[in-house]
């Protein structure tokens, strides 16, 4: 019964010890400025979770993503955790469905998620426009066959205009190179070239937004 005692105060001590760290982490309000990335890593990253994505690898995709929220967008390491849930459940959410109405409903959690990369970001943006750009290049590219195939550099292309507020053009050679790296994974294309091509996009993407 002594030991059962300690075991519980100890379980309680840790809950509280977590609580106040959860708390204080969430009251974090600092702000970095997202141009402030390393494009090599964040393609690096980026392929990796593509891969557990379509292999249906959960944890590895979750551990990516808060990696990515915490060392590219400088989230805090709770909010980046609450970002990689919302991501992740919308891609769930997302992933099993079959028309437009079916995926709309990843949005509430892609707004969150863009909710939390907004509030530790120097630069400001429409969350909800944004967190709509970013479902709208997902059904484009879900519903491909459906589209012309510039549509979905297109799309790519506007996400990054309405957060960085620049031109759609800037945004060009991003956008392409991201839709081939997309285009080649649905093809069954080596991993090792869509690596390529995701890092000549992000490259392109970092070079815009910091001249």
């Amino acid at each position: 019964m002594r030991r059962l005692r300690r075991i519980l105060g100890l379980l309680l001590i840790l809950a509280v010890v977590l609580g106040v760290w959860v708390a204080i982490d969430l009251a974090d309000h600092s702000r970095h400025s997202m141009r402030d990335f390393d494009p090599h890593e964040v393609a690096r990253l980026e392929t990796r979770m593509w891969r557990s994505y379509y292999d249906h690898r959960s944890f590895r995709l979750f551990a990516d993503l808060v990696t990515l929220l915490r060392d590219q967008y400088h989230l805090s390491f709770w909010r980046a955790v609450a970002g990689a849930y919302h991501a992740a459940r919308g891609a769930v959410v997302f992933q099993r469905g079959h028309e437009r109405p079916d995926y709309l409903l990843a949005l509430p959690d892609v707004v969150r998620y863009y909710e939390l990369i907004a509030s530790a970001a120097t630069e400001s943006f429409d969350v909800r426009r944004v967190s709509e750009d970013e479902v709208e290049w997902w059904i484009v590219h879900r519903q491909r066959d459906r589209h012309p195939p510039g549509d979905l550099p297109h799309a790519l292309a506007i996400l990054q205009s309405d957060i960085f507020h620049q031109t759609e053009s800037d945004f060009a050679v991003h956008a392409q190179a991201r839709a081939d790296a997309m285009l080649l994974r649905d093809a069954g294309g080596d991993w090792g070239r869509i690596g390529e091509l995701l890092d000549t996009s992000w490259t392109s993407l970092h070079a815009v937004v910091n001249r």
